[in-house]
């Protein structure tokens, strides 16, 4: 899990595909690079085959550019449109059976502190609302009740898009989906404070609207689980296939939310993960 796992045998650069090559000698390894420097170095996702104007797919790519250790960092995910762009991305990724990703974490990076004592390995998970607050709900919790040390990250695009639009327990009260004909008839349910009220270190609700403070939300997310104990970070990502907007219109619909009050930023730190991250974040100043 080093970037020695990426470089080409002496003799086989020629014949390896340029976008390898590209990966091995352009992509974020060992540098410090960011949301800011996207375009300037060789991407872990680029290409994918989610629905045009997909926010999720642009959260992805967010993700991704924000990692603080891409080497050194395994994503776990599940069912969902998440797993049909994760194989083409160029990152140690697993995916789990549905609802049953922060299980596998869990087991992952207990693993990972027993062969790799003295170097951090993050391991996080990358979820979609049905995953995450409904059919993996359980385990998700007991994640946290144990203060695993690891990073979950929602992506919450409010349907279980990649299977119809079907209604979820991420869908806003009163929404028309499939099988939800005469509206929704409950309120989203409220992740971030059940992941508070938990245990979580860190939890925070961020959009791709806003990449740095995305950038934030999830570095945040990943540093706090290295040492403190289990953290979340909920990203609102619409679907415009399911939801009837237009791909361009993605941002402006999470805008129009955001004025509205009905998704706000926000951020929640434990004392403990404050003084942490007062540390860690002095140190790279």
């Amino acid at each position: 899990m080093t970037k020695q796992m990426f470089r080409i045998a002496p003799g086989f650069e020629e014949i390896m595909p340029q976008e390898y090559r590209d990966l091995v000698t352009h992509g974020p390894y060992d540098r410090n690079v960011g949301v800011a420097d996207l375009g300037t170095f060789k991407e872990l996702l680029e290409e994918h085959p989610l629905c045009a104007g997909c926010g999720l797919a642009l959260s992805l790519r967010l993700f991704l550019a924000s990692l603080p250790a891409p080497a050194d960092t395994v994503v776990v995910g599940s069912t969902g449109c998440s797993a049909i762009a994760f194989p083409q991305v160029g990152l140690h990724n697993i995916h789990g059976l549905f609802g049953n990703q922060n299980a596998i974490a869990s087991g992952l990076k207990r693993a990972l502190k027993l062969r790799f004592p003295d170097q951090p390995k993050d391991v996080v998970v990358v979820a979609g609302d049905g995953a995450t607050a409904d059919i993996g709900l359980e385990m998700v919790m007991h994640s946290w009740f144990r203060g695993e040390n690891i990073a979950t990250v929602m992506l919450d695009n409010e349907a279980y898009a990649n299977t119809g639009g079907q209604e979820s327990g991420m869908s806003p009260r009163g929404t028309v989906l499939n099988m939800a004909p005469t509206g929704k008839k409950f309120e989203k349910v409220a992740m971030p404070e059940i992941a508070r009220e938990a245990g979580c270190a860190y939890v925070a609700t961020t959009s791709p609207l806003h990449a740095r403070r995305f950038e934030k939300a999830i570095r945040r997310a990943i540093l706090v689980a290295r040492d403190v104990g289990s953290t979340y970070v909920q990203v609102f990502c619409p679907c415009p296939t399911n939801y009837k907007f237009r791909p361009d219109e993605t941002l402006s619909v999470i805008r129009k939310r955001e004025k509205e009050g009905v998704f706000q930023y926000r951020e929640y730190i434990t004392p403990q993960a404050q003084e942490y991250l007062a540390a860690v974040e002095g140190e790279k100043q």
